[in-house]
């Protein structure tokens, strides 16, 4: 995830939902809405997104980032500091959508693609160090803002998949077994190195992860709704046992996968019982659209529960 600067996907309104579904042997479809915001540093607030209160609503601070402030950043080995736009998204905010909202909870997401327009590396010192360092200052940053949970979003990384499957595996489970979240996910997209590390982190500490945000929008503007049902079927094999949440992105980019066909596959999905959620890459763009997809997105999670 990251910031771009491509052409506007044409805007194509969601087809009329669907009404009943057909019958499952397991009921993974579930009601919960995902949207990362403020990595983009346009003035949108939390209140600004519409929340429809039939949905789990997770706003995702966007980013908090092991790396200085300083031009050009330098790796902090697990030293976070925020990156989203903190005069914008302060305690006061989240404190006020929260109580306003009960089916809020908020969480901040690890990593990103770039800070500063440079690289974002998972870039570790020990994997002691930086877990006592992570913990330490994750802590401190979550109870400030009252956050619920946390994602891990690293995307280019100097290390190999077992040492960050040790590190970030070992921050979850310390942060929840000290009750200072009560959620985790991860946000893996379909590339070799990627996969690698994330499917790594899986296999050793999935128990512990709670939703798998899957960037589908990364795949080609090509990709139609039953491709993207495929590639979805791929990632339930990659990650089995694990929420994986269907995706899309309002960034303005001629690259990824067109907004109406994923809305698609998310119909196709839910109708076999498999939306277990649906996450949007990012409120900072939203707005140009008037949070018009958020609103089909969000009617279309609750109509699995009004059956």
């Amino acid at each position: 995830m990251a910031m771009g600067s491509p052409k506007l996907i044409p805007a194509v309104l969601l087809p009329a939902l669907l009404g009943l579904h057909a019958p499952m042997a397991t009921a993974a479809n579930s009601n919960l809405f995902r949207e990362y915001i403020g990595a983009i540093f346009n003035g949108v607030q939390l209140s600004d997104v519409p929340i429809n209160p039939n949905v789990q609503f997770d706003f995702i601070l966007a980013f908090a980032i092991d790396y200085t402030a300083t031009d050009p950043p330098t790796p902090t080995n697990g030293q976070f500091n925020i990156f989203w736009q903190e005069s914008v998204l302060t305690p006061s905010a989240v404190a006020a959508i929260k109580q306003s909202n009960p089916n809020v909870r908020v969480a901040v997401s690890l990593g990103g693609a770039t800070v500063r327009s440079s690289p974002v590396f998972f870039n570790i010192t020990s994997v002691d160090s930086w877990v006592q360092n992570a913990v330490a200052s994750l802590t401190g940053m979550i109870q400030q803002y009252d956050l619920d949970g946390i994602d891990i979003d690293y995307e280019q990384f100097q290390a190999d998949p077992a040492t960050f499957a040790e590190c970030v595996g070992r921050l979850v489970a310390t942060l929840k077994s000290n009750g200072v979240i009560r959620f985790a996910s991860i946000a893996p997209f379909d590339d070799a190195e990627v996969q690698s590390h994330y499917q790594a982190l899986w296999a050793s500490y999935g128990s512990v992860i709670d939703y798998i945000n899957f960037q589908f929008y990364a795949y080609d503007s090509s990709t139609t709704a039953d491709q993207y049902v495929n590639h979805f079927n791929d990632q339930i094999a990659n990650y089995p046992g694990g929420n994986i949440l269907a995706s899309f992105s309002t960034e303005p980019t001629a690259t990824s996968v067109p907004i109406d066909r994923a809305l698609s596959a998310c119909q196709a999905l839910q109708s076999q019982g498999k939306l277990y959620g649906i996450f949007i890459w990012v409120a900072d763009y939203s707005n140009r659209q008037g949070f018009k997809y958020e609103t089909q997105a969000q009617a279309l999670l609750a109509n699995a529960t009004s059956q």
